[in-house]
C-alpha cells in the first residue's frame, strides 16, 4: 500500500496565464484623423483676417463687462420666473379640475411650440395690439411699459416656465403614490403633502435638468439683442459696429459665455452630487477625479485585461 502511494504521480501546478492585451489599431487611426482635422482648422483660423491681439483687451472692456452682467442677471431673473410659474403649471396640469389642467396643457403646448425669438418680438411689439395698458389703478402707454428689459424677462421667463412645468411634473410623478396616501392617512392636507412630502423627494429628479435649463438660459438670453436689451451679444455688436472687429467681438462674447457656463456647470455637478446621496451606493466622481482618470487613460490605446 505504501509503495503504491509513493509511486503516485505528483501534481504539477498550472502554468500562469499571461493575458495579452488586444491592440486596437483603429484607435490610433481615429486619433490621427482627429488631430489632422484640428491642425487644419488651426491653420485656417491662423491664416484668417482676424486680429487676435485685440481679443484679450476687449475681454475686460467695460462695455463687454456690462453686457456680461446684463446677461447674468436677466438669466437669473428669467429662470426664477420660469421656476415659480413652472411649479404652478405642474400642479395645475396634475389637478383633477378639467379647467385648470386644460389651461396648463395649452400653455405648455403654445410656449413649447413657438420659437423663443418670436415670443420676444411679440412682447416687444405688444403696443401694436394693446396701445395703452389700463389696469384701473395704473394707466400708461404700452411703449413706455414694455421696455427692452421687461420684454426680455417675459419672453425668456414665460417660455422657460413651459419646460420647467414638465420637469417639475416628472419629478412629482416619480414619487411613489404611497407617500401621498400615507400623508393623507395622517391627516395632512393636499397642499401640505405637496410641500412637506412630495416636493422634497422630487428634488432629486428636478434639480439636474433644472441646472441644465439654467445653463441653456445663459446662452438663450443672447436672443434678447433683438429687443435691444443690452446683453453680451448686443454690447459686442455695438463695439464691432465702430471698430469693424466683427469676428473678434464674437470670439470675446464666446469666451464670456464659456466662462459663465463652465462656472455654473461645476456648481450644477456638485448640486447633483449632493442630491444623489441616499439614492446611489457610490457617488459619481468629482471633476478633478474624472480629470485624473482621463489623464491616465490619455495616450493609452489598449484595454488592459482583455485577452486575444
Amino acid at each position: 500500500m505504501t509503495d503504491i502511494v509513493d509511486k503516485a504521480p505528483t501534481s504539477v501546478p498550472p502554468e500562469q496565464i499571461k493575458a495579452i492585451p488586444v491592440r486596437h489599431y483603429g484607435r490610433w487611426v481615429a486619433g490621427a484623423v482627429v488631430i489632422a482635422i484640428l491642425v487644419l482648422i488651426g491653420i485656417a483660423f491662423s491664416n484668417a483676417d482676424i486680429n487676435y491681439g485685440i481679443i484679450p483687451d476687449y475681454v475686460t472692456d467695460g462695455t463687454i463687462l456690462s453686457g456680461a452682467w446684463h446677461t447674468l442677471y436677466i438669466s437669473v431673473l428669467a429662470m426664477l420666473l420660469g421656476l415659480v410659474l413652472g411649479v404652478i403649471l405642474a400642479v395645475m396640469r396634475m389637478s383633477s379640475n378639467p379647467v385648470t389642467s386644460t389651461v396648463a396643457w395649452f400653455y405648455v403646448w403654445f410656449f413649447r411650440g413657438t420659437p423663443v425669438l418670436v415670443q420676444l418680438l411679440i412682447w416687444y411689439n405688444l403696443a401694436l395690439v394693446f396701445p395703452v395698458l389700463n389696469l384701473g389703478f395704473y394707466k400708461d402707454e404700452m411703449n413706455q411699459v414694455m421696455t427692452p428689459f421687461l420684454a426680455a424677462l417675459l419672453g425668456l421667463g414665460l417660455n422657460e416656465a413651459a419646460y420647467m412645468s414638465e420637469i417639475v411634473r416628472a419629478g412629482i410623478q416619480s414619487v411613489d403614490e404611497g407617500q401621498t396616501e400615507a400623508s393623507h392617512a395622517l391627516g395632512m392636507t393636499q397642499s401640505k403633502t405637496l410641500r412637506r412630502v412630495i416636493l422634497p423627494q422630487a428634488m432629486r429628479v428636478i434639480v439636474p435638468p433644472t441646472g441644465n435649463e439654467y445653463i441653456n438660459m445663459l446662452k438663450t438670453s443672447s436672443l434678447a439683442y433683438v429687443v435691444q436689451f443690452n446683453e453680451l451679444i448686443k454690447r459686442a455688436q455695438d463695439i464691432s459696429s465702430t471698430s469693424l472687429a466683427v469676428v473678434e467681438m464674437y470670439f470675446v462674447a464666446s469666451i464670456w459665455y464659456l466662462m459663465l457656463t463652465s462656472v455654473f456647470s461645476v456648481g450644477q455637478y456638485y448640486l447633483e452630487r449632493r442630491y444623489a446621496r441616499g439614492s446611489s451606493r457610490s457617488l459619481p466622481p468629482t471633476p478633478l477625479q474624472r480629470l485624473r482618470k482621463n489623464l491616465r487613460l490619455f495616450g493609452s490605446f489598449r484595454r488592459p485585461g482583455v485577452a486575444r
